[in-house]
């Protein structure tokens, strides 16, 4: 369970991070344009440090998990509802979402180290 866990933080994180990518760089641009066409997100900083944040606990969360399952198992779930609050549940959140949370999950009811 814990390197199914540490492939799932690992691939969550990676879509996280595209997520994150152009979540942040559409803050960004909108900013930058100044039109009425566009219109902000709600909560600019969120977004911003979510679109950091998440993808990096998902990711840490999955390379720690076949050695400190416990705190990393914590960190894909954060990251989890780190990204569910952010960004919400859409066609593009769902995966990362999901990942992350299930390898947190598995990461947490691993009570011993994987088989060889």
């Amino acid at each position: 369970m814990r390197n199914a866990a540490l492939v799932l933080g690992l691939i969550g994180g990676i879509v996280g991070m595209i997520v994150g990518f152009f979540s942040f760089g559409y803050t960004e641009f909108v900013d930058w344009a100044n039109t009425p066409a566009l219109d902000q997100v709600d909560n600019v900083g969120l977004i911003r440090v979510m679109s950091l944040l998440a993808p990096l606990l998902a990711i840490a969360g999955g390379a720690m998990a076949r050695s400190q399952a416990m705190i990393g198992g914590i960190l894909m779930l954060i990251s989890s509802v780190g990204m569910h609050y952010a960004f919400g549940f859409g066609v593009f959140t769902m995966f990362p979402i999901a990942m992350c949370g299930l390898g947190g999950v598995l990461a947490l009811v691993a009570r011993q180290p994987d088989a060889h």
